[in-house]
């Protein structure tokens, strides 16, 4: 048991950045936020014994986290009518001092653009921002890697359609 608990801490500690990202992107408050680490927290406690080495830890983390935060956010939908926040996308030039404002505005576009994605291209995109491969992100989603191209591709210019509404 101590052997589970000290494993534990260290992949909980090891991956809280990604799962907090994770969380944010699907939570409306901080609070709220915090609710979906902690159920995310419990949600790998509960499955760690079954953990069979078949992708890596941290693969199977953001099948996890992922799949915990949609499942909330969807009950929490239904009951309050709320819609997905995407927090945790970052622009590159987003800490560039001249460029600042134009960039939290472009941001702040990109945010509502996310949101209005159905979701399993948000979740895509989600796990694109996160910087894995397309074999990564088709392992947590469940279909082909092919498939993940295609949708994230057309992510892509549903996004890119989003942003540039206003600009045409």
């Amino acid at each position: 048991m101590k052997e589970l608990n000290r494993n534990f801490i260290e992949i909980l500690e090891s991956n809280k950045d990604m799962i907090l990202r994770i969380c944010g992107a699907y939570a409306s408050d901080l609070a709220e936020k915090q609710d979906l680490f902690q159920e995310v927290t419990i949600a790998i406690w509960k499955s760690l014994p079954s953990f069979q080495s078949n992708s890596s830890i941290s693969t199977w983390i953001y099948r996890i986290a992922l799949n915990t935060c949609i499942r909330l956010s969807l009950r929490n939908k239904k009951s309050k009518m709320e819609t997905v926040k995407i927090t945790s996308v970052h622009l590159e030039n987003l800490h560039e001092e001249s460029h600042r404002q134009e960039d939290e505005t472009q941001f702040t576009k990109l945010q509502s653009c996310i949101q209005q994605l159905q979701e399993p291209d948000r979740s895509i995109v989600l796990l694109h921002l996160e910087e894995l491969s397309h074999k990564e992100i088709a392992k947590i989603i469940g279909i082909s890697e092919n498939h993940v191209a295609v949708k994230m591709k057309r992510a892509k210019l549903k996004l890119l359609n989003c942003m540039n509404q206003d600009h045409g």
